[in-house]
């Protein structure tokens, strides 16, 4: 792997600029320093520490610089726009889709990483050398971050590609260098030896002055990395021989972060993307108050946007999978109550959170993704849909979680939208998966579930009792059905769906199924008529069993002179 770094100290602060105000990584020095001059000074040092937080993922719907989102990936939405760069991700040409430069999930990752991880190696290699005070010296702090920064940075990597690089020591700016994947075990064993310092180095909370809530690494985001980690660890990708005792290391990491008593589930749902603080948030970066042009473009647009191509189009196949309010049952159980005349009646409450259906209420009307047929066979469309047009959308549902109510067109600063790196749900979601692999139904994961499904006002689970609410089963089967579906609708939109999937290996039968929309019909009276449909074929998605690891990106492994070996299905 040849490995070429123009990441000069200049670069790495002046990332700062673009940081949120009052962030910790608003100031940066505005002249080019010597590399001595910063690791001498101990101000200059933290300030380029702080510029390794700007290599870290930073927001939600995003594949390319412009349009796609990982959820599209997924079952959770297609895209309603069928420009080239979102074909190639349907058809799951992803090779084809970055080397037209639009990927960010793959090439733009696999950079950013390893230049956030360069930084982070030439921080914790001059750490020594920096005159840092006697007194509430940031030393101890800093290099915790370091080498969580760099836990964080390769878990991306591995969680996309498999087993990558690891580089542990400062590379010359220009220099080549080409060394060969270390495996996934190696990778997790890297990483976690990493968590383990900053385990010992970071603390469990700061103070206001340090502004925690934009970002900055604690012992829980530790600790949060280390559960998400050895989850994908022991998970069927990486775990084909299904040892047991991976999954116990994975249900026991979730538990440490329980055990801190830090954290608490808040007591909404429907904000959970929107408030400044919250006792969920495990690690956050705050983003807002931005304009809509400044979080997805159009990606997340909102209904009867005047124009705006909306493409963030949640599918049928994600809607089906919330539960009925009153049973607690899927809505393909016969003894659910559900009634397809009334489809969005008493369901899951997250339904209404995440998804805006037909006829819900929004910003004082009434979303419109109807059309209508008039007695002299006029067809007309309610505002927020039109017939094979991309700027409306393709399956009439849009992303609520994603696009705030309070979000005015043309009205800048009216959005806060954080990115959520961990947020408690989470772990408790972690640990019910990885202790029903481990050990099969047992109260505690019945605690751990019911505790979300209790903030959703959802019945709670139960292994007995078959006819009443929300039974579950007493297998390990059915439990890990109703996790994973579970863990579907709770963590919607945030950026996990498509991961899990892939570690599942669950594509072909998730993302290659049908994909399905609602056609939604307004009747002369006033009432709806609404029908399942299937998408045109341009929505259908492939996923073949290759596709569970991204393909390395190409100009890497031709610099390596075939070191650097591609992932299987992708030569």
């Amino acid at each position: 792997m040849k490995l070429k770094y123009n990441i000069f100290i200049i670069f790495a602060l002046s990332l700062l600029t673009a940081s949120c105000k009052k962030s910790f990584l608003d100031k940066a020095p505005s002249v080019n320093l010597p590399e001595e001059r910063v690791f001498r000074d101990p101000t200059l040092a933290v300030q380029y520490a702080n510029s390794a937080y700007n290599f870290l993922i930073q927001d939600y719907a995003r594949f390319n610089s412009h349009r796609g989102i990982t959820g599209q990936f997924s079952d959770e939405a297609v895209s309603g726009n069928n420009e080239p760069a979102v074909r190639f991700i349907t058809q799951g040409n992803y090779h084809q889709h970055y080397s037209q430069g639009f990927s960010n999930d793959i090439s733009d990752v696999y950079n950013r990483s390893y230049a956030g991880i360069r930084i982070a190696n030439i921080m914790l290699s001059k750490i020594d050398g920096v005159n840092w005070p006697a007194v509430n010296s940031p030393r101890k702090r800093v290099e915790g971050e370091m080498h969580f920064i760099r836990a964080f940075l390769y878990f991306e990597l591995i969680k996309r590609f498999g087993g990558v690089v690891l580089i542990d020591e400062k590379l010359e700016a220009n220099g080549e260098n080409d060394f060969p994947r270390n495996t996934y075990q190696e990778c997790v064993n890297f990483i976690l030896k990493d968590l383990d310092a900053a385990d010992a180095l970071l603390p469990l909370n700061y103070t206001a002055t340090l502004n925690v809530d934009n970002g900055r690494a604690t012992i829980g985001s530790s600790k949060a990395l280390r559960s998400r980690l050895l989850l994908y660890a022991a998970s069927k990708l990486n775990n084909e021989a299904n040892d047991l005792n991976k999954w116990k290391l994975a249900a026991d990491a979730a538990k440490a972060v329980m055990d801190l008593n830090e954290y608490s589930l808040q007591a909404t749902y429907s904000d959970i993307l929107n408030v400044p603080t919250s006792p969920e948030y495990i690690m956050m970066k705050i983003r807002g108050p931005r304009s809509i042009d400044g979080m997805f473009i159009d990606f997340a647009m909102t209904p009867g946007s005047g124009g705006g191509n909306c493409q963030l189009n949640p599918t049928q196949n994600h809607v089906d999978l919330y539960e009925m309010r009153t049973t607690g049952r899927p809505i393909t159980d016969p003894a659910s109550g559900y009634n397809p005349t009334r489809p969005y009646e008493n369901r899951d409450p997250r339904l209404a959170a995440n998804i805006l259906v037909n006829d819900a209420p929004w910003q004082g009307r009434r979303i419109e993704t109807w059309s209508q047929i008039s007695a002299t066979g006029v067809k007309t469309f309610g505002r927020d849909y039109q017939e094979n047009n991309n700027g409306y959308s393709a399956t009439r549902y849009y992303s609520r979680k994603l696009c705030p109510e309070i979000f005015i067109r043309n009205q800048p600063g009216t959005a806060l939208l954080n990115y959520i790196y961990f947020r408690y749900a989470e772990i408790l979601l972690n640990y019910a998966e990885a202790q029903n692999e481990f050990s099969g139904p047992e109260e505690s994961i019945l605690t751990a579930l019911n505790q979300i499904r209790t903030r959703a006002a959802m019945p709670v689970l139960q292994t007995t009792n078959p006819t009443g609410a929300g039974y579950v089963a007493s297998t390990k089967d059915a439990f890990r059905i109703r996790i994973r579906n579970e863990r579907a609708v709770e963590l919607a939109f945030e950026d996990a769906r498509w991961y899990d999937i892939q570690r599942w290996k669950a594509g072909p039968e998730i993302v290659a199924q049908p994909m399905y929309g609602m056609d939604v019909v307004k009747n002369t009276n006033a009432s709806f008529t609404y029908t399942k449909i299937l998408l045109p074929i341009n929505f259908q998605k492939v996923y073949l069993d290759y596709m569970h690891r991204y393909p390395i990106p190409r100009n890497e492994v031709f610099k390596s002179q075939e070191k650097l070996v591609q992932n299987p299905g992708w030569e």
